[in-house]
């Protein structure tokens, strides 16, 4: 049996199971609690979810100052993982503006996916990605 060591802080995982969660439950919330009176198209995000998706970009952005702080990437990578982030962000503001502040469904939904993926690239990078394997043929390997 493999023994339990975490690599990652409390803050660390606190983030990232935040990070996790807010869309996730943002999109429950929004199937479920449609009013008679709502005009809104079902397949369009509305402005609040605009801004959540900016502030989990704004999340991805200080988990990537912080992994740099705590030198656990190099500037390199944080420079590449950061236009990577800025480039999620400037593609949800375009998109919402030509929408009138809103986002439609499959368009979010590859934001937030792209927006994952950066997210995971920072946790491999870091050395705190899941890895996959039981290390019975040398190595255990990072999930992604």
């Amino acid at each position: 049996m493999r023994s339990f060591t975490p690599k990652t802080s409390l803050r660390t995982a606190t983030l990232t199971a935040f990070l996790i969660a807010v869309p996730l439950a943002g999109a429950y919330a929004a199937g479920h609690h449609k009013g008679a009176l709502d005009a809104t198209d079902p397949t369009d995000m509305t402005g609040p979810r605009v801004e959540a998706l900016i502030a989990q970009v704004q999340g991805v952005r200080q988990g990537i100052v912080d992994a740099r702080q705590a030198n656990n990437i190099n500037p390199a990578v944080a420079e590449r993982l950061e236009m990577r982030t800025a480039h999620i962000g400037q593609a949800a503001e375009k998109v919402a503006a030509s929408y009138h502040g809103r986002i439609p469904a499959a368009q979010y939904h590859d934001l937030l996916r792209r927006l994952d993926n950066v997210d995971q690239r920072l946790m491999i990078d870091t050395g705190s990605g899941f890895l996959i394997g039981d290390g019975a043929d040398g190595g255990n390997y990072p999930n992604g």
